[in-house]
């Protein structure tokens, strides 16, 4: 190893797999680890060969991978108290796995010796020491990782060196240091990496910490801050109870921040795409402010930012955000000025040109501010923004207008209700009435809608809707309250979402039904040509 570099080593598939929503099939395992192994991580762990029949399966179907870049590695514990090595199932399984790599773990906390494990402090030395030198002896890369190891330093710190002292001496090649409980704070866990490397190199260390006290990340900075030269984590901070050290936070701050060698510089770059990757495959939905990678992570809100990062984005922004492959976003709100509105219209490819744009700029901005005080929410539904600003540079022209509409809803019995909508609309001097039943009054009014504008603009099939979200703004008002609805549609092109707001869900809905319809009619070539 380079003096630079920092060993990153994956345990999404294992630890990962412990968090209350994640759960992988096989086959999702196989893929991240391929993903990984794309990105250039040093290790993966695929997951505990002796504990379950998935793990054993991922294993068997890895050994016909080729993978490029990781190590992968089984995981597992000592041998068992008063069991000789060569017996011991745990250990079978682990090598079983074939895997070149194979992470044990142990017991530093006397308290988890004695009273978890039921054996002597003496005997518990023993398996950490046989486990790991039978290991070696079958020619594996041995990781040991020391569990519990700073709440056992804290409580009994003889002991605890001398258990990470046996891993040493039987042959490991890194001895990682966990805060398993994640309750240690960073100050502390600087003091104890100090006092453990006048006894062991730093070079030889690894961190593993998580989150319980959300200092998962800031404890793995800090340990490669002293020298340790091995991170463990998960992508997204995935893991049992708060979660694990994020390993895509912590390659950002290494490589951006702490210039170390951790991946590729390519790699650093799309970690944005890695992090939605693993969420999908996860089916985890991504946290939108998650650092370096979370939608928000570089958006802006207030209008005095806006303006500021207008004129140079360092003003706002700690580092360019194409360097981890996201982007910079701008949300209009009633916090919003006009910097807000000239970005989101050159953005959205709206042009203000033609008009006194600090005017339009203004009577959008109070028009938003008034909405958002009804219950609107414009950074939410970027169709309807459009729409509010293409009217105010009078871009926009109507296609059609609601001359009226009916639904009725209808229920017998046991036998599922059904919606039926009457609707009558006007194009230039034409008049359409047409009728359509659905599921539910917004489906109704969906489908009538539709068949009478086709003849009109037939382009509409190619849009549909995929998204429809209901809110209650203000529960104190019962069934009277006014509610927020928001409808996610989208064509070949586009996803766009526009927006609804009423006491009456039917009213909220028909807003954000005709934002979605005149959004996709105001596109060049959709029929009418409205955007001029």
């Amino acid at each position: 190893m380079k003096r630079n570099d920092v060993l990153l080593y994956d345990t999404t598939l294992r630890d990962g797999t412990q968090g209350e929503q994640v759960s992988l099939s096989v086959h999702e395992k196989l893929a991240i680890a391929r993903r990984l192994d794309e990105a250039g991580f040093h290790y993966v762990e695929g997951g505990w060969p002796g504990s379950n029949p998935k793990d054993m399966r991922f294993f068997k179907m890895a050994k016909k991978e080729k993978f490029q870049n990781i190590r992968l590695a089984a995981f597992g514990s000592t041998r068992r108290p008063n069991v000789k090595t060569i017996e011991c199932p745990n250990i079978k399984a682990l090598l079983d796995a074939c895997t070149p790599v194979i992470t044990i773990f142990g017991k530093s906390w006397d308290l988890h010796a004695t009273e978890i494990l039921g054996t002597s402090l003496d005997e518990n030395l023993a398996m950490i020491e046989d486990s790991v030198s039978y290991l070696k002896g079958k020619g594996k890369e041995v990781i040991y990782d020391a569990e519990h190891f700073f709440d056992g330093y804290k409580h009994n710190r003889q002991y605890a060196i001398s258990t990470i002292k046996k891993a040493r001496g039987a042959g490991a090649e890194k001895i990682v240091l966990c805060d398993t409980n994640g309750g240690t704070l960073t100050w502390e866990l600087i003091d104890i990496l100090d006092d453990v490397m006048k006894v062991m190199p730093a070079e030889e260390l690894g961190i593993h910490v998580h989150d319980d006290c959300g200092l998962a990340v800031a404890n793995s900075i800090a340990a490669v801050y002293k020298g340790v030269r091995m991170v463990q984590g998960t992508i997204n901070g995935y893991g049992e109870r708060c979660g694990n050290a994020d390993l895509i936070t912590i390659a950002g701050n290494l490589a951006i921040k702490m210039k170390r060698n951790c991946l590729p510089e390519n790699s650093i770059g799309h970690l944005t795409a890695l992090s939605r990757y693993v969420s999908d495959v996860a089916n985890v939905p991504p946290v939108n402010s998650r650092p370096y990678v979370g939608k928000s992570a570089f958006a802006h809100k207030g209008g005095v930012h806006v303006s500021a990062i207008l004129k140079n984005p360092v003003a706002y922004e700690h580092i360019t955000p194409d360097l981890v492959g996201n982007s910079r976003r701008v949300i209009v709100s009633d916090l919003a000025g006009k910097s807000n509105i000239k970005y989101k219209a050159d953005e959205l490819g709206i042009s203000l040109g033609g008009f006194e744009s600090k005017d339009v700029s203004k009577n959008v901005v109070s028009a938003i501010k008034k909405m958002e005080s009804e219950g609107y929410q414009f950074d939410a539904a970027d169709g309807s923004l459009a729409l509010l600003i293409k009217k105010a540079t009078g871009e926009f022209q109507e296609p059609f207008k609601l001359e009226s509409f009916t639904v009725i809803d209808e229920k017998k019995k046991k036998n599922s209700s059904k919606s039926q909508a009457t609707i009558k609309i006007s194009v230039g001097k034409e008049h359409e009435i047409t009728a359509a039943e659905g599921i539910g009054p917004v489906n109704a009014l969906d489908n009538a809608l539709r068949k009478a504008l086709r003849k009109f603009y037939p382009r509409l099939d190619e849009m549909h809707l995929i998204d429809f979200k209901v809110r209650i703004l203000e529960g104190s008002d019962g069934t009277a309250a006014k509610v927020r609805v928001l409808l996610e549609s989208r064509d070949e092109e586009e996803i766009w979402t526009t927006i609804g707001v009423s006491a009456n869900i039917i009213e909220a809905s028909w807003q954000a039904l005709i934002d979605s319809l005149q959004y996709k009619l105001s596109k060049k070539g959709n029929g009418g040509d409205f955007g001029k």
